[in-house]
């Protein structure tokens, strides 16, 4: 073992006169360690989120939608057809989309109503596996069902079983003037995927009952895929827009909604930066620690350095106690750490239960619950980026070190 090495380690484990340098070491490794755990734990959340919300998104929203330019798919079938050829599709189902207001006794609500068959779109979305009541085979051409979503049954306050009328915006022209299409529906059943925009605004009907009373005849407003690999989606709706020709087009879950996507990613960085401060705080305390055990270790250093030892290796010695102070949090803040966030779904409830508290409320945020996805990548970084701010937090100290005049230091010893 070098000589350097072996007194810095020494360093570390000897019992110093100024007991005050011991403390302020040890503050120091706390610091880092819980800088270290705090940014883990809170990207790992930040990734739960991420997950989380793609999921319920990807819930309601296909990964690939293909749709006429003029606001019509006619043929939809050739077209789903020649969309199913790509070796990433897996499922494919149409669709009629279109606003409309749902009134029930005094109550009266915009929604978006999709018109779809239920065998194909269990294929692409998840609706069964969300059902509270009923289920989307009750969706039955002729039988006008509809099927909503559980915070727009609520806000209607209405029950399975009970009709709503369902006013179209295309309006009918009569002698009297325009008059709104409207039509009954019944209640079939009621789903809660999770994702408010979804459980407050949409509404489930059959495909050939919205293409009648959306006077669409055999078009449909489009085509909806589902992939093997969600991320491999802009790609096929780059190649389906340039096989299908200029009267179609496609459009994928990232661009549909990006803006959730980015602020979370945005949010994700943000957090990082202002964590890092954590890190780089208890980095200054090591500055402050070494300094203070150059100044006790002046006449070590000038004994070393009139025994042969060049400013280098003096310097080197106290690189080594300042690497083992950033090496020794870094691993106690990373294991904490990724423990800590791993039983985030755990601990959260459990804090909740015995505080009677809840963090997330459903009325306030999207999701109501704190979800965790540990990233071997992002434990990684966050290690690689504490160990340098602490070795570079031992440069000027060491560099003191190397500097010290040891007939200075020698003088009055």
């Amino acid at each position: 073992m070098r000589y350097e090495l072996l007194i810095g380690l020494r360093y570390t484990r000897a019992k110093r006169r100024n007991h005050f340098i011991s403390f302020i070491s040890l503050i120091s490794m706390a610091g880092i360690a819980l800088g270290v755990a705090a940014l883990i734990v809170v990207l790992s959340v930040m990734n739960g989120f991420q997950q989380e919300l793609r999921a319920r998104i990807l819930g309601v929203v296909s990964h690939v939608q293909v749709m006429g330019a003029e606001g019509g798919l006619r043929h939809w079938q050739e077209t789903a057809a020649a969309a199913a050829r790509n070796p990433h599709v897996v499922a494919v189902a149409p669709f009629v989309s279109a606003q409309s207001m749902l009134t029930f006794g005094q109550a009266v609500r915009g929604a978006l109503v999709r018109g779809i068959l239920p065998r194909d779109e269990e294929r692409v979305a998840q609706f069964g596996t969300h059902m509270r009541a009923g289920s989307l085979d009750a969706l039955q051409p002729g039988r006008f069902g509809i099927v909503l979503g559980v915070d727009l049954a609520r806000a209607l306050g209405v029950l399975p079983g009970e009709k709503v009328a369902l006013i179209a915006p295309q309006g009918l022209v009569t002698p009297a003037g325009v008059i709104p299409r409207l039509k009954q529906f019944t209640v079939v059943g009621i789903f809660d995927i999770g994702f408010i925009e979804a459980d407050a605004g949409l509404a489930l009907i059959n495909l050939q009952d919205a293409q009648k009373l959306y006077q669409m005849g055999d078009a449909v407003s489009g085509v909806r895929l589902k992939l093997d690999d969600l991320f491999a989606a802009p790609e096929v709706a780059r190649e389906l827009t340039a096989r299908l020709g200029p009267d179609v087009y496609a459009t994928d879950w990232t661009r549909s909604h990006a803006n959730f996507f980015r602020a979370v990613e945005i949010e994700k960085r943000v957090m990082f930066i202002i964590l890092l401060l954590i890190v780089a705080v208890a980095a200054f305390n090591v500055v402050s620690a070494l300094v203070m055990l150059v100044t006790d270790k002046q006449a070590d250093i000038a004994i070393l350095r009139t025994l042969g030892a060049s400013p280098g290796s003096v310097m080197q010695i106290f690189m080594v106690q300042g690497a083992v102070i950033g090496v020794i949090g870094t691993l106690v803040g990373v294991v904490c750490g990724v423990l800590l966030a791993i039983n985030i779904p755990t601990l959260v409830p459990a804090i909740e239960r015995a505080f009677n508290v809840q963090f997330l409320s459903k009325s306030v945020y999207l999701i109501p619950e704190l979800p965790s996805d540990v990233h071997l990548r992002d434990v990684v970084i966050i290690g690689l980026v504490s160990l340098v701010l602490s070795f570079i937090a031992t440069l000027y100290p060491s560099w003191r070190a190397s500097r010290v005049n040891p007939a200075e230091a020698l003088r009055y010893e």
